[in-house]
């Protein structure tokens, strides 16, 4: 691992109606040429971006929140072999954002994947489910908090709800994770900035980077991902080299586009050591045994 400056995407996805596998595989080809093209080391998609999928299938499956679930899972080794093989071409980490993934015993998880350039794979599984998830699609949540190791050094995964949380970072971070990546998908504004805060405040605390990445746009056919809402952010420590407001960059709420930043990790240890304040250090401080 590494801890060299590299250049982060965050998308701003727009839900599709899809025709083909094809139609699929050439916009997410495009997407990745276009992030790669443009510099970008890591990628990061937003949760449940996966759902367009179901527009593959019959209106009577996506229509339905339990069958588009079941005929998924026939498509997730495509999935996972297309964005293994454009993290390969084009020598990047994506960080797919979301699919629904079917274990053994029937249960759903919402679960994240890493692709790395040399073929390797890991995954993050959503741990805190909503209310939508827990009520109307029945998807459980995972049971580890995991850190993964690339290249440029150790992340995080929290997915959407999961950064509205703090020990989930929290644990992340104190096992080497400088930076949490969040896939969300948010139909409300309300909901949106409820994720964004999750993120600023982990970022605040932690005195590390956190980065959020969105659907957007109107999806009317589905039953799962209709309205989406949201942009695309970048947040950092507010401390000595950092932007005033933590806000690195931040892109245009509910546009498709990508989100570019400079990431040094490296960065991270020293303001933790020289910082104006000393938020990782001094977590829960005087209050730890209270």
């Amino acid at each position: 691992m590494s801890s060299r400056p590299f250049r982060l995407a965050a998308a701003q996805y727009d839900i599709g109606f899809l025709k083909s596998w094809d139609d699929y595989s050439t916009k997410i080809a495009r997407w990745v040429a276009d992030a790669a093209g443009n510099g970008a080391k890591m990628l990061l998609f937003p949760e449940y971006f996966s759902m367009e999928l179901a527009s593959l299938f019959p209106e009577e499956v996506y229509k339905s929140l339990s069958k588009q679930l079941s005929e998924m899972q026939a498509l997730l080794p495509d999935f996972v072999m297309l964005f293994s093989d454009m993290a390969e071409e084009h020598g990047v980490h994506i960080v797919a954002g979301s699919f629904p993934v079917r274990l053994s015993d029937g249960r759903y998880r919402n679960r994240s994947f890493l692709f790395r350039p040399d073929g390797t794979t890991d995954h993050q599984d959503k741990l805190q489910m909503t209310r939508f998830e827990n009520e109307h699609w029945l998807i459980t949540g995972g049971e580890e908090i995991k850190t993964l190791d690339t290249e440029f050094g150790r992340i995080g995964i929290n997915i959407c709800y999961d950064s509205e949380f703090p020990m989930i970072a929290r644990k992340q971070v104190e096992a080497g994770a400088d930076l949490i990546l969040v896939p969300s998908c948010t139909d409300t504004l309300a909901g949106y900035h409820r994720v964004r805060i999750g993120c600023q405040a982990r970022a605040l605390e932690n005195q590390c980077y956190v980065v959020q990445s969105p659907t957007v746009g109107q999806a009317p056919w589905s039953e799962a991902v209709d309205v989406n809402t949201g942009a695309a952010g970048v947040y950092t420590p507010v401390d000595y080299g950092y932007p005033d407001n933590g806000i690195l960059v931040i892109g245009e709420l509910n546009q498709t586009q990508w989100v570019y930043a400079e990431i040094d990790l490296g960065s991270i240890a020293n303001i933790r050591q020289t910082g104006q304040v000393f938020n990782y250090r001094d977590w829960p401080g005087q209050f730890r045994h209270v």
